[in-house]
């Protein structure tokens, strides 16, 4: 199997097949985490440099443990002690990187567009690990998932997205995911933290949560990023919990339960109450290890796609 492309940018135009051959991949790969020795030779010879301009704990330990599930060769890059501290360009790092024969590519940068910029100067497959506000997109599989296990399908199912839209990329690639694969989705948040005219995407828009919990089968909760933020977007803290925070008391005004996802970190009591965190409605550490399994099927995909 192979996907039509040979990187993964993100999530927007990629077919229905692509996403539903990653999501059944991904299925069998989850299998091999479960046996006592937790590794296959799929990627045995392969070299894969994982290129982090931004700091990450989850994404970047999780592509590192598929790479090695698949026994590939890694390469870690760290931008604070490379040549770029010294003037290097970006364009420059990546093409002496090329020059040392590696077959992929996983990159995080601080600019949307960096993915798609480095695709176009490298022979190798590129996946995009989160640029700038732009996308995320495998942290946006990962979280369909996790829904389709849940739920047996994607095909619709009412998922909101609550928080920091305006700041989020797995925000934008979770709309262009779930909705190529049939979910309704809704967004929540302050008005102030709502891009503008992000309706034309076909998302509703709702600034109340008490709106929103009646009418879902699951929300998918963003944390406030304060370090992306320009300025203040809302009160103080305080208020945003009163007002858009996801608690047990207003989850049990439901008709039914209600599954909680989270790509974290989590920000306690702040977006997300603690209790809510740690509950039977939460399928946070079930993401963690599927993202594991994503990954993994994403590496292989696109080793076959070249």
């Amino acid at each position: 199997m192979s996907l039509t492309s040979r990187h993964l940018l993100g999530l927007y135009n990629v077919p229905k097949e692509d996403i539903g051959k990653i999501l059944d991949s991904a299925s069998s790969f989850k299998e091999v985490l479960d046996r006592p020795i937790k590794k296959v030779p799929t990627l045995q010879g392969k070299t894969i440099v994982n290129l982090f301009f931004e700091s990450s704990t989850r994404t970047r330990i999780s592509f590192e443990l598929a790479q090695r599930r698949l026994s590939a060769d890694i390469v870690n890059f760290a931008a604070s002690t490379s040549s770029l501290s010294k003037g290097e360009t970006f364009k420059d790092t990546a093409r002496n990187i090329e020059a040392m024969k590696i077959d992929m590519v996983v990159v995080r940068h601080q600019s949307a567009g960096a993915p798609q910029f480095l695709s176009r100067i490298v022979d190798a497959n590129v996946i995009n690990a989160g640029d700038g506000r732009h996308e995320h997109p495998t942290q946006a599989l990962l979280d369909m998932y996790t829904l389709r296990e849940k739920f047996g399908t994607l095909k619709g199912l009412r998922v909101c997205i609550v928080g920091d839209i305006l700041h989020s990329r797995v925000a934008l690639s979770n709309i262009y995911g779930l909705k190529t694969m049939g979910a309704e989705v809704s967004l929540c948040g302050p008005a102030t933290m709502i891009p503008r005219e992000i309706d034309k995407l076909g998302v509703q828009v709702y600034h109340r949560i008490e709106d929103v919990i009646p009418n879902v089968d699951a929300l998918n909760v963003l944390r406030i990023q304060l370090e992306r933020q320009e300025g203040g977007h809302f009160p103080s803290i305080r208020e945003y919990h009163n007002y858009f925070g996801v608690t047990r008391e207003r989850l049990e005004k439901a008709e039914k339960p209600i599954t909680i996802l989270h790509p974290g970190p989590i920000n306690r009591d702040v977006e997300l109450s603690a209790d809510v965190a740690d509950s039977e409605h939460s399928v946070i550490l079930q993401q963690v290890l599927n993202g594991v399994a994503v990954r993994m099927a994403i590496l292989y995909l696109l080793s076959q796609s070249n």
